[in-house]
Order: structure tokens, then sequence, then C-alpha cells
């Protein structure tokens, strides 16, 4: 199996998440295209590829995960295989809404490098992998899991349809 190698991007949120310190965002725009004319068109940002009534159900925590993933007690390394080869089997299978269970990951005050390394690192990292392009091309929408399923410590991951 070949090996995942971490980004310089992905060490410099590692060690921002462990100094404490957040990240300042990047503002974003809406994306434009001018169309013949002159006339500017906005674009959407991101497409979710869900639609407005999945979006309140998700909200509200009324639609059951079809699946679910718990990555407690996982190194970094097998949670990213764990969670590839998770989407994969579901998405095969069907599944549209699957459950990521990262934990909160709650920083421990005046803990040591070691005893803070292991906090909060799948909470941060889970989203980042699932912006990767092997995993964005299974993944219609992600967003936090509503507190009946896990809410800040999970995540909903809702898979494109298998195209057949």
């Amino acid at each position: 199996m070949k090996r995942r190698h971490t980004t310089e991007e992905e060490r410099e949120l590692f060690r921002a998440v462990l100094s404490g310190k957040a990240l300042q965002k990047k503002p974003q725009h809406e994306p434009a295209h001018t169309k013949p004319g002159g006339r500017t068109v906005k674009l959407a940002s991101a497409p979710g590829g869900v639609d407005g009534h999945t979006t309140e159900r998700l909200r509200r925590g009324l639609i059951a995960p079809d699946s679910k993933l718990d990555l407690h007690g996982l190194t970094e390394e097998a949670a990213h295989r764990a969670l590839w080869s998770f989407l994969q089997t579901a998405h095969r299978r069907g599944d549209r809404l699957v459950l990521v269970v990262t934990g909160k990951g709650a920083p421990v005050p005046g803990g040591s490098f070691l005893e803070s390394r292991s906090r909060g690192v799948l909470k941060t990292m889970v989203p980042r992998w699932l912006g990767e392009p092997q995993f964005a091309r299974l993944i219609a929408d992600t967003r936090s899991a509503h507190r009946r399923h896990g809410g800040e410590g999970a995540l909903y991951v809702y898979l494109r349809k298998v195209k057949g």
C-alpha cells in the first residue's frame, strides 16, 4: 500500500492546533463569470449536491445515517486508511448518509506536547481529508452532525449517488 505523505499546509495546521492558535481564514469571494455583452453572473461557490429540503432535515437531525465509522483511538495514518475504505464501501453499497465520529478533541490545558498531540488531531484532519480529490469524488456534502448523532464530535458525510 502506498504511504500517504503529509503536506506542509497540514503540518502548519497541526502546529497551530497544538499551540492553540487559530489560523486566519482567507476571505472567500463568490466566483463571478462575465457573459458576452459584459454582464457579470455570480456562480455558486461550491455546489453542495444536497437540496434545501435535505439540508434542513440534516440540520435538524431527522435523517438517520445509513452507516457509521468511529475513529476513536486510531492513529492518523490508520484513521486515513479506515476512512477511505469505509467511504468506498458505503458508496458502492449505495449508502447516502454516513456518520464519521472523530471525537471532540478538547485541548489539555498546560499539557505537554505528547499529551496535546493525541487530542483533536482527527477532528482537524478528517474534514481536510474529505476535501482531497480521491474522497471528494464520492462526496456530495459534509457538515457537523446533529447533537443526537454526536454533534461537534462527528460529521455527516452525504455521498453522491452511485452511477449505474
